[in-house]
């Protein structure tokens, strides 16, 4: 029998308080779901394109947890503009799987279900199964909206193989310290006719430009999700990607060479010493685990202008839309998938591949700080490789500073418009004050379009 205790109910009444939604016939799109209903029948569940092992072991826990659901899964990738359409024609599923960025967006429209009372049913206290800032990513006028998964942090992964030739150590890599920082790349640094031949440090400027401003004091929202873009504290993020561009030859070149480079290949750009340093999400190590015999890595935290560790992303999350058929097995099925002992379910099987192809356990990063840390000491073991090693505990250092980009209604458009202000800053097309200033219009009237009742 599931359990459906109370557990969390405090925190649930104190933020389903607030709770208001536009739908069609009630002003709170689960007035009338009954979460606590017994989970059976047909469930109809789309985004789930390309389970890999840690998916489809999931997907096996969960079905073996309810046993009187059918699950249909859609495994066509998730779209904006269906969804709207799909909601609209009334051909709704009942679970959806989308970027965290838009789900806000979607609550802010009326057509996402709120799940505090689906969180009370099911036992299930969001800021103890997730880290605060997974759940700040999905919350929205009181209510939290879906139910997250992944949070995989940045680091600076270091080419010591690049350092050790140019002289440069792992503490220069300061972010709260510019002036050394720029000092290292330039060390590194070498180009043949203006073109780039190695960049002493690829900041991703605009794949990390949200790291960039928030890191170092910037704002994107307020706290009612409104944009903030044109907040002067966001000019310090963009002005420090700025003089990393400029110190290796302008971003137009910076640019042009980081296309060029076989991320994911045989000649990726630390094996061909392409790069003296990185900014690289948790997932990249696993990629390099490949090459751990043509590399030699390690990492340092992304530093705050205080600096303190700072990391930042996105995920995916699990949402319910409106008109949903079977609200009940949807929120049962949603909060299995992402419990602990279906996470251990998907550690074992990542393992047992990872053992099959003679690679590297970097760990998985789930979202959830329980899972976190049961996979690590189950599975992930000392690689043989003290680079490797190290590289993984730099990663689980830095996970518990994970801040939120902000919850809006405009998240993805506010995301857009910060890139766009990045590329004509750092191509000296505008001031970062005038390039701050015309994305503040442009997200704003995004926000203004998301919230329009």
């Amino acid at each position: 029998m599931r359990k459906r205790s109370l557990a969390g109910a405090a925190v649930v009444a104190a933020s389903a308080i607030a709770l208001t939604s536009c739908s069609a016939g009630s002003d709170d799109p689960a007035a009338d779901v009954d979460f606590s209903a017994a989970p059976t029948g047909a469930l109809a569940a789309w985004g789930f394109e390309n389970a890999d092992d840690v998916g489809q072991s999931r997907l096996d826990y969960a079905a073996d947890q309810l046993p009187d659901v059918e699950v249909t899964l859609d495994a066509t990738a998730f779209d904006a503009q269906k969804f709207t359409t799909r909601i609209a024609s009334g051909d709704v599923p009942d679970v959806v799987q989308m970027d965290r960025r838009y789900v806000t967006t979607y609550a802010a429209q009326g057509l996402l279900i709120p799940l505090d009372a689906c969180f009370e049913a099911e036992g299930v206290t969001p800021n103890e199964r997730w880290y605060q800032n997974v759940v700040d990513d999905v919350t929205y006028d009181g209510g939290v909206y879906a139910v997250s998964q992944f949070y995989q942090p940045p680091a600076i992964l270091l080419n010591m193989n690049v350092l050790n030739e140019a002289g440069v150590t792992p503490a220069e890599f300061d972010t709260s310290k510019m002036d050394g920082l720029i000092a290292a790349v330039r060390k590194i640094y070498q180009a043949s006719g203006g073109t780039p031949s190695r960049l002493g440090f690829d900041p991703v400027a605009t794949g990390q430009g949200g790291l960039w401003v928030l890191g170092m004091g910037g704002q994107l929202t307020d706290a009612e999700g409104k944009p903030t873009l044109d907040d002067p504290a966001n000019a310090a993020g963009i002005d420090a990607l700025k003089q990393i561009t400029d110190a290796q030859g302008g971003y137009a070149a910076v640019k042009s060479f980081t296309d060029s480079f076989d991320t994911f290949g045989d000649a990726n750009q630390f094996v061909k010493n392409q790069v003296g340093a990185q900014v690289a999400n948790q997932w990249y190590p696993n990629v390099l685990g490949a090459y751990r015999d043509q590399v030699s890595l390690q990492a340092v935290p992304f530093r705050d202008a205080e600096g303190q560790p700072f990391s930042l992303a996105s995920g995916t999350a699990f949402a319910i839309p409106v008109g949903a058929k079977n609200p009940a097995a949807a929120c049962a099925w949603m909060t299995d998938l992402t419990s602990t002992d279906a996470w251990m379910a998907a550690g074992a099987a990542r393992a047992a591949t990872i053992e099959s192809k003679g690679g590297l356990n970097t760990g998985l990063f789930t979202g959830s700080p329980e899972a976190d840390a049961k996979i690590r000491d189950q599975f992930v073991v000392p690689t043989g490789d003290s680079g490797f090693d190290q590289v993984i505990s730099t990663y689980y250092d830095v996970v518990e500073s994970g801040k939120s980009f902000g919850s809006s209604p405009a998240g993805q458009d506010i995301q857009n418009e910060l890139n766009n202000a990045i590329t004509a800053v750092l191509l000296g097309d505008k001031t970062t004050e005038q390039a701050l200033a015309d994305a503040q219009q442009a997200a704003q009237r995004a926000y203004d379009n998301a919230t329009a009742k």
